[in-house]
């Protein structure tokens, strides 16, 4: 289906303006919207009233001034035309969930299985074009077995809602103008100076030699029309193969009956997954507003999923986000992102824990419980923010910790021990931060040291525990590279009683060596 707004730019300013219960900028006066180009202002779009008058796209504004006196003009917002279009294509979606922008001033919709939704396409057609003339917008659409064709008729067809019958292309096109084609103008004009007029005169045209005058585009746009030539749709996402669609009879708008058309919409969802043995990665929910907007919400799942309890105890938490305002009137739930799901039954065998010798993390994937833990920590946090620590073999205490996700699961091999805790502190920073540290003697524990601005008087200290750098590391062998990268931890107490871990990093030049930097003071963590 294609949708053309002929009148989009100063149509989209009235309505912005009602918005704001400012009076209109034209209404049956003569408007025209205008922008600088090649060295003068002209004029970009014109209201009805001005194009009646004869004011027409690309006029000097000067000229259009000269034809229409009193011509109201204001600047061109491009920007914000092409924004407000997108959110109208965006609301499209309670027709179909796939729709495109088309140009400044049209949008695209593949309607294939969602007519039925609506009574037939002339239902649908008419539904949409009157939901457009409530919100100011005056349109033109057209239904056809191609998008070229859908197009051409949109555009250049005699009514505004035009179903063309399957196999009809052929015969509704014959009567349009050539440059319902979708031609660059200088080719359409072109034509028309070889009295090729309308589409219908170039069928018995021999391609070859159209293709020798014209080019390869216009006999790809005449296939494209005639649907013997595919020509994909690319809509604003990804097209969904997963979603359900609930209208209301009267606009709704409490609380209580969203979350209830929410459950129904998730059951149906669930339903759909469970036929194509796959679950949710992911679960977006739309309701649509009378007023012509939208309000979203959406959940991310850490594994598969196709509970509807589990889905709505998710939602619960977002679905107060879901304002009706002066009430909705149709509400979907897509699962954009899916993974295949295979039936299952939890039972005693399934949350035991592995055998000996088993992958570890393997009962973890089988507890459903810690998934739906994972998928609530991960709502309210952001699934990035919740992560799996496991083990790795590493003496160095940034090094011997491995982030994984959540629920990923574990070789033997790949898994290590947690090391000792004993002489561990509970907290690490992020990072070792420096510190400003006294000491007695160069090898000794300090007295003092200065950290974040603030001095800290040392009572107790133990160690030094040392930490060498990890030979089979590249770069980390060498005499020197050992000399500057070992580390002497020390548990310290300061005179208060907060207890700290920090290190020594580089080792003093013994007699006779060469000089080496200075050890340079670090503070990594704390004790409880």
């Amino acid at each position: 289906m294609a949708l053309w707004l002929p009148w989009w730019p100063t149509e989209r300013l009235e309505r912005v303006r009602a918005g704001r219960g400012e009076p209109p900028a034209g209404g049956t006066r003569p408007l025209v919207l205008v922008a600088a180009s090649r060295g003068t202002d002209r004029v970009v779009a014109a209201n009805p009233a001005a194009a009646d008058a004869g004011v027409r796209p690309d006029m000097v504004l000067a000229d259009a001034r000269a034809l229409v006196p009193g011509l109201l003009a204001l600047p061109a917002t491009p920007a914000a035309d092409t924004k407000a279009l997108t959110a109208l294509a965006d609301w499209c979606g309670r027709y179909s969930p796939w729709s495109a922008v088309d140009g400044d001033d049209g949008l695209l919709l593949d309607i294939s299985g969602c007519a039925h939704l609506f009574g037939g396409e002339p239902a649908l057609l008419d539904d949409l074009l009157a939901r457009l003339e409530a919100f100011g917008l005056c349109g033109r659409a057209a239904a056809a077995d191609s998008l070229g064709a859908a197009w051409a008729v949109a555009r250049h067809g005699a009514t505004p809602a035009v179903v063309v019958p399957p196999g009809g292309g052929h015969a509704v096109l014959a009567g349009l103008p050539v440059a319902a084609l979708r031609l660059p103008p200088e080719v359409a004009e072109d034509l028309v100076r070889l009295g090729l007029r309308t589409v219908g005169d170039l069928y018995a045209l021999p391609r070859a030699a159209l293709a020798a005058r014209f080019g390869d585009r216009l006999a790809l746009r005449l296939d494209q029309a005639l649907g013997r030539e595919d020509e994909p749709l690319s809509p604003l996402a990804p097209g969904l193969r997963f979603w359900a669609r609930l209208a209301f009879a009267e606009p709704i708008g409490h609380r209580d009956d969203i979350t209830r058309a929410a459950a129904q919409l998730c059951a149906e969802l669930c339903k759909s997954l469970a036929q194509a043995g796959r679950g949710a990665r992911r679960l977006e929910l739309a309701l649509y507003l009378v007023d012509g907007t939208v309000k979203r919400i959406a959940i991310g799942l850490a594994r598969p999923v196709r509970e509807p309890a589990h889905l709505m105890r998710l939602l619960a938490d977002r679905l107060p986000a879901l304002e009706a305002g002066f009430g909705a009137d149709l509400m979907t739930a897509a699962a954009p992102r899916t993974e295949p799901l295979a039936a299952g039954q939890a039972t005693l065998d399934n949350l035991a824990p592995p055998p000996p010798g088993e992958a570890p993390g393997a009962a973890d994937l089988a507890d459903p419980e810690l998934g739906r833990l994972v998928d609530r920590l991960g709502n309210r946090l952001g699934l990035v923010n919740v992560a799996r620590l496991v083990p790795q073999q590493s003496h160095l205490p940034e090094r011997a910790v491995r982030v994984l996700a959540p629920l990923a699961p574990l070789s033997t091999s790949a898994a290590g021990d947690w090391p000792a805790s004993a002489g561990r502190p509970v907290y690490l920073l992020p990072a070792p931060e420096p510190v400003e540290a006294v000491a007695e003697v160069p090898d000794g524990p300090p007295v003092l040291f200065r950290w974040r601005g603030l001095a800290h008087r040392v009572r107790r200290a133990d160690g030094p525990e040392r930490i060498a750098p990890e030979w089979w590391r590249e770069g980390e062998t060498s005499a020197a590279a050992l000399a500057v990268g070992s580390r002497d931890y020390y548990r310290l107490e300061d005179s208060r009683g907060r207890r700290f871990w920090l290190y020594r990093q580089g080792l003093y030049a013994a007699a006779g060596d060469a000089p080496a930097p200075a050890p340079r003071w670090y503070l990594h963590g704390f004790f409880a």
